[in-house]
């Protein structure tokens, strides 16, 4: 085997990527990390507007605007920026808003969860039945839910519905909803360390 001759698998800790690259140890901050941005071509985005609208519900009015977007890539996401502001995030071929995205955020169907699953919610963990408390609007399996706290109503995370609503209802045990973006994520500390500049 070659030592250390491969990047080793970068891991996020206390907003840290560590990264060990022929037995070097390279520590750099993740809000320094720099997102090269370019504007789409308007196919580009009218495509992308288009996927907005079948796969997260977007209103259909929201393809009619000639907003610029801007995508950026870092970390294996892509990121688009709407009027400047970090809108949407692709990774792994799924298209899904960031928790930035308040306008849209605020207009999709939401999972309600108790104080106690919080802590591992914003750890990354998938969400689970015993920890939901309601749900509010509908969903379809494999469409977008936020994920809010049960005291303040604050988005959490965004995930992806593993059964349709009235399916989900009735489930006591077991995962709900596939956690992909979250408070405090890598995504969410590139993000912060865009807008902070």
């Amino acid at each position: 085997m070659n030592k250390f001759l491969k990047w080793v698998e970068t891991d996020q800790l206390n907003g840290f990527k560590l990264s060990l690259v022929q037995s070097n140890v390279h520590v750099k901050k993740l809000e320094e990390v720099r997102m090269k941005r370019r504007y789409l071509r308007e196919k580009e985005s009218r495509r992308l507007l288009g996927e907005l609208v079948s796969k997260i519900a977007v209103p259909s009015e929201f393809t009619e605007l000639k907003l610029p977007i801007e995508l950026a890539e870092a970390s294996g996401y892509e990121v688009f920026f709407i009027s400047g502001k970090p809108a949407f995030a692709r990774s792994k071929r799924r298209l899904f808003p960031t928790l930035t995205n308040e306008w849209l955020i605020g207009r999709l169907p939401k999972a309600v969860v108790d104080m106690g699953a919080v802590a591992y919610v914003c750890n990354g963990a998938d969400v689970m039945a015993p920890g939901i408390i309601r749900f509010e609007g509908t969903f379809h399996r494999e469409d977008v839910v936020v994920v809010v706290d049960e005291r303040h109503g604050r988005p959490l995370a965004v995930s992806f519905a593993l059964f349709e609503v009235a399916e989900a209802k009735k489930i006591k045990k077991g995962k709900i909803l596939e956690n992909i973006h979250y408070v405090g994520d890598e995504l969410w500390t590139l993000i912060k360390g865009q807008s902070a500049k």
